[in-house]
C-alpha cells in the first residue's frame, strides 16, 4: 500500500512546526498577533496557497478547542455586527483569490498594521477615548475576512478595530475566537472549488496535526492568568512582528 504524499522536506517541518504552534497560541491567547507569522513562516518552504490550505484541519482543531475553551465570555453583540462583514470578506477572497498575488495582499496588510500600531503609539487612547467608528469597524472586518481566506492573516486588520475597545482580555480573545471559528469553517467549501484541498496538503496537515493542541494549551492558560496591560503588550508586539514579516514578503522578496 502506497504511503501517504505529504511532504517530506526537514526545512519545511523546521518552520512548519513552530508555525503551528504560534497559530495554537494565537487562537486561545493573542488573537490579533502572532497567528498571522504562520502563512508568512511556512512560505519559506512551500506557496502561501500550500501554506494555507495546509492549515485547514489544524484550524478546524484549534478553533473547536479554543471556542470550547472560552465559550461562556463571547460578547454576542459585537459579534453580531463583527460576522456580516466578515463573511463578506471571504467572498470577495474568493472571487479575487487567482487574480490578486497573495503576496501583495500579505505586504498591504503589512503596511497598514505598522500603520496602526505608530498611530496607537504617537497617539496613545486616553481612557475616555471614543470606540471606533463602526463604519471604519464595517471596513476592517471586511478587510480581516478578505486576507483571512488569503493567508490566514485576519488579525491585524480587525485588531485594529476591536483592540481600541479595550475588552477584558477573556473577553477579547473568546470573540475573536468565535469570529475566526466561523470565517475559518467559511472557507472549507471555496478552497475546495479552487483545487486547494488536494491529498497531498492534507496528508501534511495531519502530520502537524498532534502539534496544535500544544499551542492552544499554552495560550489558553495564559489568557487567564496575565494582566490586561501585558496581555495588550504582547498583543502588540505580535502585530509589529506580523507586520515586518508581511510588508517583507510583500514587497522585498
Amino acid at each position: 500500500m502506497n504511503s501517504l504524499p505529504l511532504v517530506t522536506d526537514p526545512f519545511f517541518y523546521l518552520v512548519a512546526i513552530p508555525a503551528v504552534l504560534l497559530l495554537g497560541i494565537s487562537k486561545s491567547g493573542f488573537g490579533a498577533g502572532f497567528g498571522s507569522l504562520a502563512v508568512p513562516m511556512m512560505a519559506l518552504a512551500v506557496t502561501v496557497p500550500q501554506a494555507a490550505a495546509m492549515l485547514m484541519p489544524v484550524l478546524l482543531l484549534m478553533d473547536l478547542m479554543s471556542v470550547a475553551a472560552f465559550r461562556r465570555h463571547f460578547d454576542v453583540k459585537l459579534l453580531r455586527f463583527l460576522l456580516p462583514f466578515g463573511l463578506l470578506g471571504t467572498v470577495l477572497g474568493t472571487l479575487l483569490f487567482k487574480v490578486l498575488d497573495a503576496r501583495l495582499v500579505a505586504g498591504i496588510v503589512g503596511v497598514f498594521t505598522l500603520l496602526f500600531l505608530g498611530q496607537r503609539l504617537l497617539f496613545p487612547p486616553r481612557p475616555d477615548s471614543p470606540h471606533p467608528p463602526k463604519w471604519l469597524g464595517a471596513i476592517l472586518t471586511t478587510t480581516s475576512g478578505f486576507t483571512s481566506f488569503t493567508a490566514h492573516a485576519g488579525g491585524p486588520p480587525i485588531g485594529a478595530y476591536v483592540i481600541p475597545m479595550r475588552l477584558p482580555p477573556l473577553v477579547f480573545t473568546a470573540t475573536m475566537a468565535f469570529f475566526f471559528f466561523i470565517i475559518n469553517l467559511s472557507k472549507w467549501i471555496p478552497y475546495a472549488w479552487l483545487g486547494l484541498l488536494d491529498m497531498r496538503n492534507m496528508a501534511t496537515s495531519l502530520a502537524l496535526l498532534p502539534f496544535a493542541p500544544i499551542g492552544v494549551v499554552v495560550g489558553v492558560r495564559l489568557a487567564h492568568r496575565i494582566k490586561p496591560i501585558l496581555f495588550y503588550r504582547l498583543v502588540y508586539a505580535g502585530m509589529f512582528l506580523t507586520g515586518c514579516k508581511l510588508v517583507w514578503d510583500g514587497f522585498f522578496q
